[in-house]
């Protein structure tokens, strides 16, 4: 795999582990999250860029797969998640262009209002992501 694929991967594994760590922030991932978040891969995410994974399908779907993963198997909540994302963000920021971190915040304040609107949790985690953004 080339290097520039294996990191186009890794954005998208970490971009699940975000948005898990969004759902999951208040130590419990509901439907109505994992449904907004199905949504938004499929509507916007897999025409991001032409990257595919090892098996060739859309590397955007690997945010669902790692995200159905952590939910089947973490039981430390959202912040481990959340700065895995935090570094590689730091060591790839090439890769998140404005447009890319639009999108980014959109879901995840879409999968974080998804269930009877934000919470303190989430909006605290919102905000955490929005000043890494900014920095």
């Amino acid at each position: 795999m080339l290097n520039s694929e294996r990191i186009g991967n890794q954005f998208y594994q970490n971009l699940g582990k975000l948005f898990y760590a969004i759902a999951a922030t208040d130590q419990k991932v509901r439907p109505s999250e994992i449904k907004r978040l199905r949504k938004y891969v499929r509507q916007f995410w897999l025409d991001v860029d032409a990257v595919d994974d090892e098996v060739g399908t859309d590397a955007a779907y690997q945010i669902e797969i790692v995200f159905d993963w952590l939910q089947e198997t973490d039981y430390t909540g959202g912040e481990v998640h959340f700065n895995e994302f935090k570094r590689f963000y730091k060591e790839h920021q090439d890769k998140f262009t404005s447009q890319v971190k639009k999108l980014i915040l959109d879901t995840a304040d879409s999968i974080a209002s998804s269930f009877a609107g934000k919470n303190k949790s989430e909006m605290l985690l919102l905000q955490r992501l929005k000043s890494l953004f900014n920095h």
